[in-house]
């Protein structure tokens, strides 16, 4: 199983990227460090730059407003000009170098984390899983309670584990510490001056439906389909304003798990309308909708129900990460990680 679930596609591009919330289909899952373009860092003197324009060339930094919200500041003018420089590069790597050599010279720096972050996600956009959760993990190191961060390593560490690894669980230990550790702080969110109290919201809802994601996965990893159960129902429930497919599949195969078949079905029949048209994602809702008529149909010995019957999928669902190759013929669907 190999997919990533990322952040909303109606968000604008983050703090000094161009890539998208949720990318079209076949582009790298990652989600960017930041769902909000935002202001620069203030000045040593406490009086905050003039806004300049959000582009590789120009830097922003993510920092929210005043009245009781946190705001980053650079504590010189040495510092606030190096930090600009690092964020203007447009390399992976350089950014990569850049930001480590910032945090050497500048330790106590409020603006490393945002470094480690554009680096972090960088690497995202080059689908490098392993530099991603490099760099992720220094940004969690130097700012413990961004939830941006904390559900993107989650995410890419529970994507990248296999049962054969020799260090599944502590893999799947720190990705839940992580997820949960985004739910817990997601209104620790950055936000600019102008974000309106809609797009907060929707950026903190995607937050918590990936979150919620990942556990869910962690559990059908452990074999605990009512856990994982658990786990999708709110991952529903918390993006309910922009429905995701995937999740609807993994509810499927979790409630299939615990024979829940009618529910089971249902989310199949969700997962399928939810699903593009000729996607890798509709067709394994289609064999487990397959799947889950044909076990509600040997079980009772009649037809399905009008009521659970097979969900049209929409004319133009939202676009969906690529899930998991169909497994063999009459097994449940492996879900997309």
């Amino acid at each position: 199983m190999r997919s990533n679930f990322a952040i909303l596609e109606l968000l604008l591009a983050a703090t000094m990227t161009v890539a998208q919330m949720r990318p079209p289909q076949g582009q790298n899952p990652y989600p960017p460090p930041n769902p909000f373009p935002s202001a620069p860092p203030q000045s040593p003197n406490g009086a905050g730059n003039q806004p300049p324009s959000a582009s590789p060339s120009n830097p922003q930094t993510p920092s929210s407003t005043t009245g009781g919200r946190k705001v980053l500041q650079a504590k010189s003018q040495d510092e606030l000009k190096a930090y600009q420089d690092a964020m203007g590069k447009t390399d992976a790597a350089q950014v990569d170098a850049a930001a480590s050599a910032f945090a050497a010279k500048y330790p106590s720096s409020e603006l490393k984390a945002s470094l480690f972050v554009r680096a972090m996600n960088l690497y995202g956009q080059a689908s490098n899983a392993e530099k991603v959760i490099e760099l992720g993990r220094k940004a969690i190191t130097a700012d413990p309670t961004n939830p941006v961060s904390l559900v993107q390593v989650g995410a890419v560490l529970v994507e990248g584990t296999r049962d054969t690894d020799m260090d599944r669980d502590q893999r799947l230990a720190e990705a839940a510490k992580d997820s949960h550790a985004a739910i817990d702080n997601v209104g620790q969110l950055m936000v600019p001056a102008d974000a309106t109290p809609e797009r907060i919201a929707a950026v903190k809802a995607s937050i918590l439906t990936m979150a919620y994601n990942t556990l869910g996965v962690i559990d059908l990893n452990k074999k605990d389909p009512a856990g994982a159960e658990q786990q999708f129902l709110k991952a529903v429930d918390a993006g309910k304003a922009q429905p995701e497919a995937a999740v609807f599949l993994r509810l499927s195969v979790a409630q299939d798990q615990l024979k829940k078949y009618p529910e089971a079905l249902d989310s199949a029949n969700k997962a399928l309308q939810y699903a593009p048209q000729g996607s890798a994602a509709q067709n394994l809702a289609k064999q487990q909708q397959e799947r889950m008529q044909k076990l509600m149909a040997a079980g009772s010995g009649t037809a399905i129900p009008g009521s659970i019957a097979p969900a049209t999928p929409a004319a133009n669902p939202p676009a969906a990460q690529t899930p998991a190759q169909p497994p063999p013929a009459q097994a449940p669907p492996n879900p997309p990680h």
